[in-house]
């Protein structure tokens, strides 16, 4: 998508609230949100980071 923000490995700790080290921890489980390598950056797209929340929310709702 044209329009849909990158977001920094900060900017989407900052954003979940949690510190950068968990968001790499989870990236090398691979339990956090969809990441790509731009150059020699890991950026993610906004999209996929609200989309990610919104199941991790789903998903405590039904336990």
């Amino acid at each position: 998508m044209a329009d849909d923000v990158l977001m920094s490995p900060q900017q989407v700790a900052s954003y979940l609230q949690i510190p950068v080290t968990t968001l790499y921890q989870w990236r090398h489980r691979g339990d956090g949100p969809p990441a790509a390598r731009v150059g020699r950056y890991l950026r993610y797209r906004e999209t996929d980071v609200r989309r990610w929340l919104e199941q991790r929310v789903q998903a405590s709702n039904t336990r």
